[in-house]
């Protein structure tokens, strides 16, 4: 029984403009395969986890994203005393796909039950309305690039100033 040699496929992934490399015997074996790729470096900073379909499209790797997930410690690492945070979860209808989103926001300071009900009730309508018109493709790269989180900051100014905002899972529903 002979073992066959493994070689280095390059894999695209469009949204981010970038490659990666994965070892493999024969390239379609690697078709359909998930990668987990921690997207630290690339956002400077954030601390994202990522999860990647792989799929062949004209006889390229390409990877696709199925999955965003900030790593907790990085949420640990913003909280503070004396503030409130705000989490929700639903799934969110987009042109091509129905996603799971886990908005995550942390206020400047402590605030009543009321104001973090209307806060998170605003991050709900402004994410359904601005994933309403857009592919999941455009809502995750919207995340990574950041402008979904700004302009959910942006939103809720008025009611009350966050001193962090961040999309805690971002995931693909079937």
């Amino acid at each position: 029984m002979a073992l066959e040699k493994k070689k280095i496929f390059d894999i695209e992934i469009p949204l981010m403009g970038q490659s990666i490399q994965a070892l493999s015997t024969v390239k379609e074996n690697l078709n359909g395969k998930i990668i987990k790729l921690d997207l630290t470096r690339v956002l400077k900073g954030r601390n994202i986890d990522s999860t990647l379909l792989v799929s062949m499209k004209d006889g390229k790797l390409v990877a696709d994203f199925t999955g965003l997930k900030v790593v907790p410690s990085y949420i640990r690492r913003m909280m503070r005393k004396n503030i409130s945070w705000i989490e929700d979860s639903f799934i969110c209808p987009t042109k091509d796909a129905k996603v799971e989103v886990k908005p995550f926001m942390i206020t400047k300071k402590r605030v009543h039950r009321s104001v973090r009900k209307e806060l998170r009730n605003n991050a709900k309508e402004i994410i359904v309305k601005f994933a309403a018109d857009k592919t999941a493709e455009q809502v995750f790269d919207a995340t990574i690039r950041g402008t979904l989180q700004k302009d959910i900051s942006a939103g809720l100014k008025k009611i009350y100033p966050l001193a962090f905002c961040e999309i805690r899972i971002l995931k693909l529903k079937k």
